[in-house]
């Protein structure tokens, strides 16, 4: 990560990328990263739209809101049957984020839940579940922002 001309460990950009020894080089551009607060802060107005819209919503056994959508992103939601949330937050144009929120359940029925060390409603601290989590992100974003006919 690269904060002005810095790494994250304080190297200047322009010298890493002035030493031969350090290629290839994969650079991904894209908006800063959501602090631990403001993901809370996002997470709790959602919540609360969701339970709102759940119970004003015209349809009988409206599960509540699935995605938010914005010009600038969409914030898909996926309720399990035992009422946990998974949010992700994401370009307006990307697809496929339904099959990316299956996958992310997914995991983390495998890998979280079947931890012994793990208890609900805290921090998932596995490194397995981090491992596969970044592992179908990656996946996910080399599906590329755009579906077909776009």
């Amino acid at each position: 990560e690269v904060n002005g001309r810095f790494t994250v460990d304080g190297k200047d950009v322009l010298e890493f990328l002035g030493n031969p020894a350090n290629y290839p080089v994969s650079i991904r551009f894209g908006r800063h990263r959501l602090s631990s607060n403001e993901k809370l802060m996002l997470a709790s107005m959602f919540h609360s739209l969701f339970a709102i819209g759940s119970q004003l919503s015209p349809e009988v056994g409206s599960s509540g809101i699935e995605m938010l959508e914005t010009d600038t992103f969409k914030l898909h939601c996926f309720q399990t049957l035992t009422g946990i949330k998974f949010m992700v937050l994401a370009d307006p144009r990307q697809t496929g984020i339904d099959a990316l929120l299956r996958k992310i359940y997914e995991i983390y029925s495998d890998f979280a839940l079947k931890n012994p060390f793990y208890s609900l409603e805290m921090p998932i601290r596995c490194e397995l579940f981090d491992q596969n989590l970044k592992l179908a992100l990656e996946v996910a974003e080399k599906a590329g922002p755009f579906g077909p006919g776009s």
